[in-house]
């Protein structure tokens, strides 16, 4: 019997990133740099930013062009450097 893989995507394709932190301008300043190094031209007009209810901390989606796993994987890893994100998906 063969285990069930995980469904492959298939590159380039648009591709949502969304970060959760501490609401702050520092968080936003470190996601947009991360996106400028790992995917230079995304689309600004399609970032989406949500407040928690008491405003303590946002999640920011940015969609971009990933190219492969190895972008994503860098794009993942270099959001996680800073102490005001705490999670990425």
């Amino acid at each position: 019997m063969s285990e069930e893989q995980a469904p492959k995507i298939e590159f380039p394709c648009d591709y949502p990133i969304k970060v959760l932190g501490e609401a702050h301008p520092d968080l936003h300043a470190h996601i947009l740099q991360v996106m400028d190094l790992h995917a230079p031209g995304f689309d600004r007009r399609k970032i989406a930013i949500r407040d928690s209810s008491k405003g303590r901390w946002q999640s920011m989606t940015v969609v971009i062009r990933a190219t492969g796993k190895s972008q994503l994987d860098s794009i993942f890893a270099d959001l996680k450097v800073s102490s005001r994100v705490k999670m990425v998906l």
